[in-house]
Formats: C-alpha cells, structure tokens, sequence
C-alpha cells in the first residue's frame, strides 16, 4: 500500500481536521521511531500503520479497532498492517497483542502524541520547539487535564518497549521537534 492509498483510504472516513492532524502526526512520529530504532528500511510501512491507525474511529467510535479491520480486510490491505493498526486498541476494545516493536510503538505514542499536543496548546509559545520534558511529565500527573489521553495506555507502552516513561516521553518529543512548529 502506498502512502498515496492509505492517505485516500483515512479521507473516505475521515473528515474532520483533528482526527486527520492526528492521523498525520502519529504517521510522522512513527517514521522517525522507525529510524530511530533501526528500522529505517521499513520507516514508510511504520507511517502508513501510523496513518491508519485509527481509520474507523470518526463514523464508528463504538467500533474502533474493530471495524478498520473489516475495512481493510475488504479492500485487500496487508494482514500486517491490519494487525498492527489494530493491536493499539489491546485491552481496550480488542484482545490484538503488540508483539512486534513498531505496533508497541503505535501503541504506546498515539495517546502520547495527544497529551503532548494538548502542553503544546496551553504554552505561550504554542510550539513543541521549546517543550521540555518536565512540563509534559507535570500535566502527565494532573489527571484532569487532557483526560481522554489514557496514562495507562502510556504507562502500558513503555512498559511493553522495555523503556522508561522519561524515554518515551523525551523520545515522542524529540519525534515532533523533528516534523512541527
């Protein structure tokens, strides 16, 4: 599948400008964790996993995870890809283990990359450039703010990538210094 194609694919159902930044910021962060970690040769299958990962989450949110797969299924995407996008809802609303590195990855930085962007928002600056980690992990403990940004899930995906929260953390913000404002 081509970026081209699964680009097409998220607009057939998305449409709304958040749900499509989001899609576009999780592609680009798993791009770079892709050459961070030595997986540079497979860093475009990472973006398009990143792309799509949360295809049936605007027209099927009580669904999600579960009907992308349908989806792709029907219209001949890679079992792998499958898999992966669907393994970031594991123990939420499927039973798809992360196994490989790049689905803890896709696992562990889509509710990451929201709660970043949420600090993002509230700084003067409005831009990740001079975001530190101490400011992230200050709004990570203020359980009221950006609420729907599981700490769990977070939590979770260091702990499957075997890395500790600080790293996760400095790492994602390091991936969205490299592609943001």
């Amino acid at each position: 599948m081509t970026r081209d194609e699964a680009y097409a694919l998220l607009t057939e159902y998305n449409k709304e400008p958040f749900h499509l930044e989001h899609a576009e910021t999780v592609e680009k962060t798993m791009m770079y964790f892709a050459d961070k970690l030595g997986y540079g040769d497979d860093r475009d299958f990472w973006g398009i996993v990143g792309l799509l990962h949360d295809l049936d989450f605007e027209m099927y949110p009580e669904e999600h995870c579960i009907k992308e797969q349908e989806i792709m299924r029907e219209r001949g995407v890679d079992e792998k890809i499958i898999h992966a996008t669907a393994s970031h809802g594991y123990g939420i609303t499927v039973d798809i283990k992360p196994e490989h590195e790049m689905e803890k990855v896709l696992y562990a930085v889509d509710e990451l990359t929201g709660l970043i962007g949420a600090v993002v928002k509230m700084r003067p600056s409005h831009s990740v450039q001079d975001l530190e980690l101490k400011s992230v992990k200050k709004k990570f403990k203020a359980k009221n703010f950006a609420a729907g940004c599981s700490r769990e899930v977070i939590q979770r995906g260091a702990d499957m990538l075997g890395i500790s929260l600080d790293e996760l953390i400095q790492d994602t913000i390091d991936a969205l210094k490299s592609f943001q404002d």
